[in-house]
């Protein structure tokens, strides 16, 4: 039974990686191992060491610690971003892909696609 921690951590990765558009081969390629140890990594089933969640972090341009952002202190229990945003909203691949596809718009474009999101929003 994978940590909850473990599993966290491994989530937060494949988050990521989807968000960046990074394959689990081309991860695993940048810090040396096989893309089956990002798959066990990404579904808790093993452990990250230090040293390898820092090769992680510097593959996919993010500090360590945004692998334990939304981890409470104190009892190892997650929160969401907000009230409305489930915890683990960013593991549904459409939201990714949505996520990934607004910031592929130009800036001037997607701030308008944003407004329009903040007033459909505000309606419903």
């Amino acid at each position: 039974m994978a940590h909850m921690v473990d599993a966290h951590v491994g989530k937060r990765i494949r988050q990521r990686r989807w968000l960046i558009g990074m394959t689990q081969q081309k991860l695993a390629d940048m810090v040396g191992i096989k893309f089956q140890q990002i798959q066990k990594y990404e579904t808790g089933a093993n452990r990250v060491s230090a040293s390898r969640l820092w090769d992680i972090g510097e593959a996919m341009g993010v500090p360590v610690a945004f692998f334990f952002e939304g981890i409470k202190e104190g009892d190892a229990t997650f929160e969401s971003v907000s009230g409305d945003v489930p915890p683990d909203m960013l593991s549904d691949k459409e939201a990714m892909e949505l996520v990934r596809t607004y910031y592929a718009i130009p800036e001037n474009q997607r701030r308008r696609l944003f407004e329009l999101a903040r007033v459909l929003s505000d309606v419903a």
